[in-house]
This record gives structure tokens, C-alpha cells and sequence, in this order.
């Protein structure tokens, strides 16, 4: 008969004396297979890389997922000696791993991960030293301009918003002190492209940094270091994290440019604007289902695009997947695909028309931001580009009647039907 101390006796519950796994100390080296897998990352597929890029088994106790550095502080071994980290501002290890995993996918050199999009925004701009001229798209995100019209009033930049894609009017744009271009593209929200090696090109011949907001498509469609950027940054928000459950940005230096790595870091640290561990932890999530999300998203968006471009109650559609959108070529030679965002403009764009859409749409959320598993519908004059003036929004050509689309993940007819519903309803 088994006595009482026998009963209790499990050999799955670590630390019990039936326990049938050996046990060694922890940050004992793995002797299998996936402890030879970090150099392979480098090399292998995308969608390899968006599951393993910064992340390998912990080294203490084999956790698959990367820990939850939870701390504001890290405990020092003796006098001017640590681990690699001393206060989470500065360096965390989930942080850490999650700008290895960005910086590889972009194909950079560095990368710092901060606590919004726009502190992406100010860390890029906070290179730039007193008195510099910046160029930039004519259609940026509202965000974008918001900060870029307070750093002309309050730091003296000077800035010019022009369409960069009218390569002579870009060259005659750069002044002596030109420091740098601002590149979106696609733009926000009227999906205009920009040709960044031709711009690249013509900034780095006059020593002035490219920088390229990859926020719409994402390293998975678009690689701008590829292209001679210099810099990306990006919201995190959108579809890197792809949940709508975090905010977060980054910034990504090119390959080769050690010091601008070390720099961008720097900045993060001395602005304040580093992303939390647990932020940078669900932005990790996220990524690893960025192809597979990418490629659903860009499949919903292309079927809803060509449906608009045949409804006879819309007039224009802005989707560079259209092979009648003017840009289609240029699209097809520097993206591996065209993304999940478009906007559209109603025959008769009446606001009470506009708002009937707005209002009626079931499966579209009426909401801003974009990029997650879930449609979105935005009216950008009173959402997304409201802080831009009136006078900026007519000469970047977003009207009141524009609506922009964040396609999501759900089955295209439930979309689809859902536009067919409103569209078939509109008042005349």
C-alpha cells in the first residue's frame, strides 16, 4: 500500500522529487538545435524572419517567448559592472530584442523603439541642428505637419511642402542649410507616391539626410534603406503591432552607419521617449504575424479598390494596386506589394453624403489610426489630418470629401457587401 508521502509524488511538477527532466543551472548553454539558430536569421525568409528576428529561447530558463523585463532598474554585479543594463530609459532586454527584430527586417544597421509614432517623428527630427531647412511631402499625416509648423515656431526650422513627386520642383527646393527630406509613401491618406531612390539621390548630393515613413506598407512591401534612405521610421502602431492594442514607433538607421545607430539611440534616451517593456513585448507579438497579416490585408484591399472603381456613386479611388492609378508603375518597381489602405471620393461629395457613409458602415469601425486586424473607416479632414490648416489641406488636395479605408483581416464579401449596403443607400 502506497504510503502518503508516495501519493503526492508528480513527475511533471518541476522541483517535485519524481520529476523526471534533468535539471541544470540556469543560463546553461542549449545543446540542441535552436541554440545554432541566431546566426541563420539574418539569411533566411521574411516570414522566418518576422517569427525569429530578435528573439531566441532566454538563455536562464529556455522561456520561447522573450521576457517581460518589467523593471525601471537593473542590479549592478560590483562597482561599474552590469549586464548590459542599468535603467530602462536607457536599454531594456525586451526592447532590445525588439529593435534587433525591426532593424533586421528593414534591413538596417540600428534601430530605437519609442513610446509613440510621433516620438519616432521627434527623435528623426531632433538630428537636425539649429537653423535647418527641411523638405517635405505636401500630403503628410496630419500628425506630421502638426509637429513640423510648432518646430518652425519654436526651433526656427524652416520648412517647405511641396510634391515630391515632381522631381525638378524637389531639386530647385534644396538650400544651403537643407538638412533633410520627409518622405511618406504611400501619403497619408491620398496614397501619392514618392520615387525615393530619385529623391535619395538627389539628397545625398547635397549632404542632406532621407528620411522615409514606412508606416503604410511596412518592411514586408517596402524597403526604403534599400533604396538609399537613410533613416525609416515608423508608428508601430499600425501593422507592425497589427492589434490595435499598442502604441509604439521606430526608427531605423541604414546598414553601415554606426554612428547614425548610436545617434538615434541616443536621442531616445535623452528625449524621454523610450517604448515600455511590455509595449515592446506586444509589438513582438505582433510582428511575427506580419506577412501572413500583410498578405490578407493587401488581398481585402485590392478586391474592395476595384469594386469602388466600378461603383457609379464613386468618383475617384486612391490605390496604387489600380493599374489606373498614376503611380501604378512606380508602385510596382519599389514595393513588393501595394498595402492595405485607400481612400475614395464620392460623386456629389456632399457632406451629408460623406457623413451618410460615415454613419451606416457596420463592419468598418469609424475610428482613427489604421493597420489592425479589424476595418477602419476615417474622415481625414475631421479625423486624421484636422490639425493641419484648411489651407494646407486644399493644397495637399484632401478634401471633406475624402474617406480612407484601413482594410483588415475579415472575409472581403462581408466587406464588400457592407460598402454595397451604404453605397446603395446614399441620399440624392
Amino acid at each position: 500500500m502506497a504510503s502518503s508521502e508516495d501519493v503526492h509524488l508528480d513527475s511533471n511538477i518541476p522541483g517535485n522529487p519524481a520529476y523526471h527532466f534533468t535539471i541544470v543551472p540556469a543560463g546553461t548553454p542549449g545543446a540542441v538545435g535552436w541554440a545554432r539558430r541566431g546566426p541563420m536569421v539574418p539569411s533566411a525568409g521574411l516570414a522566418t524572419q518576422c517569427v525569429h528576428a530578435g528573439v531566441q529561447p532566454d538563455p536562464s530558463y529556455g522561456s520561447v517567448m522573450p521576457p517581460i523585463y518589467q523593471t525601471s532598474t537593473f542590479a549592478f554585479r560590483d562597482v561599474c559592472t552590469n549586464a548590459g543594463f542599468d535603467y530602462t530609459r536607457s536599454g531594456n532586454p525586451t526592447r532590445a530584442a525588439l529593435e534587433e527584430a525591426i532593424a533586421m527586417l528593414e534591413g538596417g544597421g540600428g534601430a530605437t523603439c519609442t513610446s509613440t509614432g510621433m516620438s519616432a517623428v521627434l527623435v528623426a527630427l531632433n538630428l537636425l541642428p539649429h537653423g535647418s531647412h527641411l523638405l517635405c511631402t505636401v500630403d503628410c499625416y496630419g500628425g506630421t505637419f502638426r509637429t513640423l509648423e510648432h518646430a518652425k515656431l519654436a526651433y526656427g526650422l524652416e520648412v517647405t511642402f511641396l510634391d515630391l513627386g515632381d522631381l525638378d520642383a524637389v531639386a530647385r527646393a534644396f538650400k544651403p542649410n537643407t538638412g533633410m527630406v520627409w518622405i511618406e509613401t504611400p501619403s497619408n491618406p491620398l496614397l501619392r507616391l514618392t520615387d525615393i531612390r530619385a529623391v535619395a539621390a538627389l539628397a545625398k548630393a547635397r549632404g542632406a539626410l532621407t528620411v522615409v515613413d514606412n508606416t503604410f506598407l511596412s518592411p514586408a512591401l517596402q524597403r526604403p534603406l534599400a533604396l538609399g534612405a537613410d533613416l525609416v521610421v515608423h508608428s508601430t502602431t499600425k501593422y507592425l503591432n497589427g492589434h490595435s492594442d499598442v502604441v509604439g514607433g521606430a526608427v531605423v538607421s541604414a546598414p553601415g552607419q554606426v554612428a547614425m545607430a548610436q545617434r538615434i539611440q541616443s536621442m531616445n534616451n535623452l528625449l524621454g521617449t523610450s517604448q515600455s517593456p511590455h509595449d515592446a513585448f506586444l509589438v513582438l507579438r505582433g510582428l511575427k504575424t506580419l506577412l501572413l497579416r500583410m498578405r490578407a490585408h493587401e488581398a481585402g484591399a485590392r478586391r474592395i479598390a476595384e469594386y469602388l472603381a466600378r461603383h457609379p456613386q464613386v468618383a475617384k479611388v486612391h490605390y496604387p494596386g489600380l493599374p489606373s492609378h498614376p503611380q501604378h508603375a512606380l508602385a510596382k518597381a519599389q514595393q513588393a506589394g501595394f498595402g492595405g489602405m485607400l481612400s475614395f471620393e464620392l460623386v456629389d461629395g456632399r457632406r451629408d453624403r460623406v457623413d451618410h457613409v460615415l454613419r451606416t458602415l457596420r463592419w468598418f469601425t469609424l475610428a482613427e489610426s489604421l493597420g489592425g486586424v479589424e476595418s477602419l473607416v476615417a474622415h481625414p479632414s475631421t479625423m486624421t489630418h484636422a490639425s493641419m490648416t484648411p489651407a494646407a489641406r486644399l493644397r495637399a488636395g484632401i478634401t471633406d470629401g475624402v474617406i480612407r479605408l484601413s482594410i483588415g483581416i475579415e472575409d472581403p464579401d462581408d466587406l464588400l457587401a457592407d460598402l454595397e449596403q451604404s453605397l446603395a443607400s446614399l441620399p440624392a
